[in-house]
């Protein structure tokens, strides 16, 4: 996998601390990154921008690493007493993905599921996405999405799958362990994944609009779980 661009490469630095390949342009001229690549004495190929162009479609800043394939954790690193957990039950949108990590890392959540079929994987735009977020968040790719969510149960979970119909999200007490499903763009949450949740939760809408961004549902969803845990 590569990862570019300043705060994404930075992050990445700080916590694994070695890359397969790092690439910089000629004319590259961030002191704090470049003192960070000194002292970890790692050693760029320098290159032109339109080599790094080639390398990566995307805005680079100047910086490209190649770090191998993403580590994915376990189901049980991310667990924890009254926690909480966000499901993405087969989201598409690399760049939904990435928004929803950076906010799951800003409120403190502990970790991601994510299926492993038909579903986004943690890959270079979504790192870039997220500013380099995924890099401090657990993410765990799952088989079978029910049986985790089965398993969470067994550890003392609630489940909260959100729905155009459902209850109202503010009327829910959000008590324990929380793991929250958000769901696909087009199809929203499986009705196989709703059987098997506790509590179906909306969003209120007004009649102009039928639902929201997937990412804007999971932050606003998120917050009111954190809010009352008093986190």
């Amino acid at each position: 996998m590569l990862i570019y661009g300043k705060n994404s490469c930075y992050e990445y630095l700080k916590k694994f601390k070695k890359v397969k390949t790092l690439y910089l342009d000629m004319d590259f001229s961030d002191k704090k990154l470049i003192s960070l690549i000194e002292n970890l004495k790692i050693k760029p190929s320098f290159c032109r921008k339109f080599q790094l162009d080639q390398l990566a479609n995307e805005n680079h800043q100047g910086i490209i690493m190649d770090v191998g394939d993403y580590e994915y954790c376990d189901l049980d690193d991310m667990i924890k007493d009254n926690g909480i957990i966000v499901i993405l039950d087969h989201l598409e949108d690399t760049h939904n993905f990435g928004a929803i990590i950076r906010t799951c890392v800003a409120a403190g959540v502990d970790g991601i599921i994510i299926p492993k079929d038909r579903s986004v994987n943690v890959n270079s735009t979504v790192m870039k996405t997220s500013v380099g977020s995924a890099i401090n968040m657990n993410i765990c790719m799952v088989t079978n999405l029910n049986q985790a969510i089965n398993y969470l149960k067994d550890k003392g979970y609630w489940i909260y799958a959100s729905d155009t119909n459902g209850d109202c999200y503010t009327d829910i007490k959000y008590d324990g362990n929380v793991a929250l499903i958000i769901g696909n763009e087009g199809k929203g949450v499986s009705e196989l994944v709703k059987k098997s949740s506790d509590y179906i939760i909306s969003i209120p809408m007004s009649d102009k609009q039928e639902s929201l961004n997937a990412s804007v549902a999971a932050g606003i969803l998120i917050y009111e779980v954190r809010r009352q845990k008093n986190l």
